[in-house]
């Protein structure tokens, strides 16, 4: 006798679409920086661009196996509701847990794509402060005294 119910992987579904919605907005963010990026090309150094490239297409595939692993969780609980549906309980069981697996394996290399989005952080503070750091060496000094 099987403890799930029809409502059990159903729960999953708010949670799923949220989670895709999230994953969607992180893409568009993407997509806006490297918009950006190409004017920026134009005015900074070509360092700095060649290293948010590099993170720019690490993020991107990172963000495509998110998106893609958190559609199948959302396809995998479908799939089980419909075989509780047709009372088949434990190949339901069997593709909710699956479901569930791909859900943590889609939050995990979401982890990983928000730890490289702040190393992308991290680069565009490092130039800004070379810039301030010759801008305070090579202009004049304005001082609070």
């Amino acid at each position: 006798m099987s403890m799930m119910n029809l409502t059990t992987p159903a729960l999953l579904f708010p949670a799923t679409s949220l989670l895709l919605l999230a994953y969607t907005n992180r893409f568009l963010v993407l997509a806006q920086l490297i918009r950006n990026l190409q004017t920026q090309d134009r005015n900074d150094g070509r360092d700095l661009v060649i290293r948010q490239i590099l993170n720019l297409r690490k993020r991107i595939v990172l963000t495509r196996y998110m998106q893609a692993l958190g559609v199948s969780s959302f396809i995998m609980c479908a799939v089980s509701m419909f075989l509780i549906f047709v009372e088949r309980d434990r190949l339901a069981e069997i593709f909710f847990g699956i479901s569930l697996f791909l859900l943590v394996l889609s939050l995990t290399v979401s982890l990983w794509e928000i730890m490289i989005s702040t190393r992308a952080i991290e680069i565009t503070l490092e130039d800004m402060a070379q810039k301030l750091g010759s801008a305070t060496t090579n202009g004049p000094r304005h001082s609070s005294e």
